[in-house]
C-alpha cells in the first residue's frame, strides 16, 4: 500500500492528465445519449409471454395501442364528428401508423336492397349536419354492443380514438409527433392522451425533466453538507469531483456500447453522485487526521492506510449492484446493476489515484491549519461523537434491546408488502396521464390491451364459436368489459341475413361471409393472412396487481379446459406481461439480495481474515434491511422495479461502514490491546467520515422525493432511510458486537 501511495504522488501529473483527457473523450459522447422507457423490451428475448405478446405486434399490424379521448357536453354534433375525422386522418398519414379506430373510421354491417352492406358507420365526405340524422347517429351507436363503450362511452359525452403503431418503429418518437400534431389543432374538447405508447412518451419526459433538474439540486445539497464537514474548499470540490467524472466515465461508456437510459438507469447519475463521492471524503477526512507534519508524509502514510478500506467499501458496493445481474430477470435491472457497479468501481479508483494526485499537486507542501483542523473535528466529536462513545460503554444493553424491539416490530410489517408493477403508478396523482388512464378505465374499459390468440382454421365454425364463448367468458370477470374478433363480424352478417346472431353450422356459409370481409381494414388486426391466427382484442379495466393475476389464473384455466389440436389458445397482453414482471420481482428481491449477501461475507471475510469478522460486519446492514422492508409494509410503498433494487443497494453501500468500523477497530486493537481505546479511537475518527458519508448520501437521495416519478420518490427515501440505519447500525450495534465478542481480550488486557 505504501509503494502505491507513494507512486501516485510521484506520478500525480500524469494521472491528472489522463483523467482529464479520459473526461473529455466520454463527456462528448453524451450527446448521443438517448431514452428508452419500454417496459416489453425489459423482458429476455426468450420469454414465452414476451415473445407471444412481440409475435403479435408482428402478425397483427402492431400490438403499441393509443388512444385519444375527447370529452364534451355531447359527441353527436357535428363540429365534434368533424374534430373525429381530423384527428383520425392526421393519425393514418402520420409515418408509423398502421391502424386507426374510430366514430368516423369504423366497420359498419347492415341491410341493404342487395342483402348486406358493409362500410363505414359514417361516410367521412358526408357528416350528418341535421339535427335528425345526428339522433338517429346516436341511437344506432348507443344501441350496438360493438360502439357503445368502445369507441363512444355510454354516456355520450366522450369519444375515442384507438391507434396501433408498427412493429419495429421508434414508438416514443412517434407518440411525441401525435401529441404534438393533435395540441396544434386547438380543438374544443377537452383531449386527453392514453395507452402504452403515450405513457412511455410521457415516463421518457419525466426522465429528462429529472436530470436536468435534480441533478443541479443533489450537486448544490451534497456540496453544502461536505462544505458544513470539512470547511475547506478542497473537502467540497474533490468529492464531487469524483462523482461528477464517475458519472460522465460511467454514461459514456453506456452509449459508446450501444444501451439507452431506462426507468431504472435514470437513477445511475443521481446515485453516483451521492456514493462516488464517499470515497473521497474517506481519503480526504483520513488525509485530515493524519498528524505528520510533513504534508508528503501526511499523504502518503494516511492513503497507505486508507486503500484497504476503501476499496473493500467499493468492492462490496459493486457487489450490491452486481448481484443484479445474476439475480435479476427483466433486462433493465440487469443493465442498471452493470453500470452502477462500474460507475462505483470509476468512483473507488479515482479515489485513491486521482484525489490524493490533486491534493500532492496543489497542496502537498502547505504545512497550516492543523490546530483548527482538530478544533472543527472537535465540535463534531464533543456533540454527537463523544456521548456515543459513553452511551455504548455504559448502556450495552439498552441498545440491543432497542435493536431488537425495532427488528420484531418490523418482521411484522413485512408480510404488509404489496407488489406493483403498472406504469400508470409511476404517474402522481392529478398528473394528466393518470387523469387520461382514469377516464379511460372509467368511459371505456381501460387502455391495457389484451390479446387471446387462436391457431386453427378461422374459417373453421368450431374455432369461432370457440372464440365467441371465450368473450362471453372474459366479459364475466369484472375488469374486461369490450371484446373484438372477426367472430363477432361472422355473427353480425348472419343477423343481419335474418339467420340469428350466431355462428353458422357450415364452414361454406362462413366463407362466403368471409369473402364479404375481403379487403376491410379491420381483417389485417384480427386475422393472420393465411387465416391459420386469430385473435380477440380487448382492453383491462384495472391496474391493480392481484386483479391482474386473478385474470390470468381465469384464463389459463379457460384455455386449459378449451385448447385442443384443431383451436389452440393462448393469452398474452399487458396483465400478462405485469404478471410477469410481477413475479420476477420477487425473484430479483430474494435471489439477488442472497447472492449479495454471500459474496459479501465471503469477501469480507476474506480481506479481514476471519469469516466471523464478515458476518459482525454483516448483522446491522441485515438488520437495517429487516427495519426497511418493515417500513415499507407498514407505509404502504409496494415493492416496484425501483424500490426492488433497494435491499442490495443498502447492503451494498451500507456494508461500507461497519468494514471502516472493524477495520479501525483491528488497526487500534492491534496497537493498544485495549476494547475501550481501540472502539472510542475508532468511532471518535472514522465515525466522523461515516456520519458525514451518511448524510451527504442520504440527502442525495432525499432529493428524489421530488422526482415526478412516484417509485423513484419511494426508492428515493427508503434509501436514505437505509444509509441512516446502517450508519447508525455501524456505530452502535456493531460496536456492540465487538465489546461483547472481545470481552475476554477486555478483562486480560486488564
Amino acid at each position: 500500500m505504501k509503494r502505491i501511495a507513494e507512486a501516485t504522488i510521484k506520478l500525480r501529473w500524469l494521472i491528472i492528465a489522463i483523467v482529464t483527457v479520459l473526461t473529455v473523450f466520454f463527456a462528448y459522447q453524451l450527446k448521443n445519449i438517448t431514452i428508452n422507457s419500454d417496459l416489453i423490451s425489459s423482458l429476455p428475448d426468450d420469454d414465452p409471454t414476451a415473445l407471444l405478446y412481440k409475435n403479435i405486434g408482428k402478425e397483427f399490424g402492431g400490438n403499441d395501442m393509443g388512444m385519444i379521448v375527447l370529452e364534451t357536453d355531447n359527441i353527436f354534433k357535428t363540429k365534434v364528428l368533424e374534430d373525429i375525422k381530423q384527428i383520425s386522418d392526421t393519425l393514418k398519414y402520420t409515418e408509423g401508423i398502421s391502424t386507426v379506430t374510430s366514430l368516423t373510421d369504423i366497420i359498419n354491417i347492415k341491410n341493404s336492397d342487395e342483402g348486406i352492406e358493409i362500410g363505414k358507420l359514417i361516410d367521412e365526405y358526408e357528416l350528418p349536419t341535421t339535427q335528425p340524422e345526428l339522433d338517429s347517429l346516436k341511437n344506432y351507436v348507443l344501441s350496438k354492443e360493438m360502439y357503445k363503450g368502445a369507441i363512444v362511452s355510454a354516456d355520450g359525452t366522450s369519444a375515442i380514438v384507438m391507434f396501433t403503431i408498427l412493429n419495429n418503429t421508434d414508438v416514443q418518437l412517434i407518440a411525441k409527433n401525435i401529441r404534438k400534431k393533435i395540441q396544434a389543432m386547438n380543438l374544443t374538447e377537452k383531449i386527453y392522451f392514453g395507452g402504452l405508447p403515450m405513457m412511455m412518451n410521457d415516463i421518457s419526459d419525466l426522465i429528462i425533466s429529472d436530470i436536468i433538474w435534480l441533478l443541479p439540486v443533489v450537486f448544490l445539497l451534497i456540496a453544502f453538507i461536505l462544505f458544513l464537514s470539512f470547511k475547506s474548499v478542497r473537502g467540497v470540490i474533490l468529492p464531487l469531483l469524483t462523482a461528477g467524472i464517475s458519472v460522465i466515465w460511467t454514461l459514456g461508456i453506456m452509449v459508446l456500447s450501444g444501451y439507452q437510459l431506462t426507468m431504472i438507469s435514470n437513477q445511475i447519475p443521481i446515485i453516483l453522485l451521492a456514493v462516488g463521492s464517499a470515497y473521497a471524503i474517506h481519503v480526504i477526512n483520513r488525509i485530515n487526521q493524519c498528524k505528520e507534519t510533513d504534508r508528503k508524509k501526511a499523504v502518503i502514510k494516511a492513503l497507505s492506510y486508507i486503500i484497504v478500506p476503501v476499496v473493500l467499501a467499493a468492492v462490496t458496493t459493486s457487489i450490491g449492484f452486481i448481484s443484479f445481474v445474476f439475480g435479476a430477470y427483466l433486462t433493465m435491472i440487469k443493465d442498471f446493476g452493470i453500470f452502477t457497479s462500474l460507475g462505483t468501481l470509476f468512483a473507488l479508483l479515482l479515489a485513491i489515484f486521482f484525489v490524493p494526485a490533486v491534493i500532492a499537486a496543489f497542496s502537498m507542501y502547505k504545512k497550516k491549519k492543523e490546530i483548527n483542523e482538530n478544533k472543527k473535528q472537535d465540535l463534531l466529536t464533543e456533540k454527537f461523537l463523544k456521548p456515543l462513545v459513553n452511551l455504548l460503554f455504559k448502556h450495552p444493553k439498552y441498545t440491543l434491546t432497542a435493536w431488537s424491539l425495532l427488528l420484531i416490530l418490523s418482521i411484522g410489517g413485512m408480510f404488509l408488502i404489496k407488489t406493483s408493477v403498472n406504469m400508470e403508478d409511476y404517474f402522481k396523482k392529478g398528473n394528466p396521464t393518470r387523469v387520461s388512464e382514469d377516464i379511460l378505465k372509467a368511459k371505456f374499459g381501460g387502455s391495457q390491451p389484451v390479446f387471446v390468440v387462436f391457431k386453427g382454421d378461422m374459417q373453421n365454425p368450431e374455432v369461432l364459436k370457440t372464440m365467441i364463448k371465450t368473450e362471453k367468458y372474459m366479459k364475466q370477470f369484472p375488469d374486461i368489459t369490450t371484446t373484438q374478433s372477426v367472430a363477432d363480424l361472422i355473427e353480425q352478417m348472419n343477423d343481419v341475413m335474418g339467420e340469428g346472431k350466431k355462428i353458422p353450422d357450415e364452414q361454406a356459409k362462413i366463407e362466403q361471409l368471409w369473402f364479404l370481409l375481403d379487403g376491410q381494414d379491420i381483417m389485417s388486426q384480427l386475422v393472420s393472412e393465411n387465416l391459420d391466427k386469430g385473435i380477440i382484442q380487448s382492453k383491462f379495466a384495472s391496474n391493480d396487481t392481484k386483479a391482474m393475476s386473478d385474470f390470468v389464473k381465469y384464463m389459463n384455466k379457460f384455455i386449459s379446459e378449451n385448447s385442443t389440436e384443431k383451436c389452440k389458445i393462448e393469452v398474452t397482453g399487458m396483465p400478462s406481461v405485469y404478471v410477469k414482471m410481477n413475479t420476477s420481482l420477487l425473484y430479483s428481491q430474494f435471489s439477488s439480495l442472497i447472492i449479495a449477501i454471500l459474496l459479501v461475507l465471503i469477501i469480507v471475510g476474506s480481506i479481514l481474515k476471519s469469516p466471523m469478522k464478515g458476518v459482525y460486519a454483516i448483522i446491522p446492514i441485515i438488520a437495517t434491511i429487516l427495519i426497511l422492508f418493515g417500513f415499507m409494509g407498514f407505509a404502504g410503498i409496494s415493492l416496484d422495479i425501483a424500490t426492488v433494487l433497494v435491499a442490495s443497494i443498502a447492503l451494498g453501500i451500507g456494508i461500507d461502514y461497519s468494514i471502516h468500523v472493524i477495520t479501525h477497530f483491528n488497526h487500534n486493537l492491534k496497537a493498544t490491546n485495549d476494547v475501550n481505546k481501540a472502539l472510542e479511537e475508532t468511532i471518535l475518527v472514522s465515525g466522523k467520515a461515516i456520519v458525514i458519508n451518511v448524510i451527504s448520501v442520504a440527502a442525495g437521495f432525499l432529493v428524489l422525493l421530488f422526482s415526478q416519478m412516484v417509485p423513484l420518490q419511494n426508492f428515493g427515501l427508503l434509501v436514505a432511510l437505509s444509509m441512516f440505519g446502517s450508519g447508525i447500525g455501524a456505530l452502535t450495534l456493531l460496536p456492540v458486537i465487538l465489546i461483547l465478542v472481545n470481552r475476554k481480550r477486555k478483562i486480560t488486557a486488564k
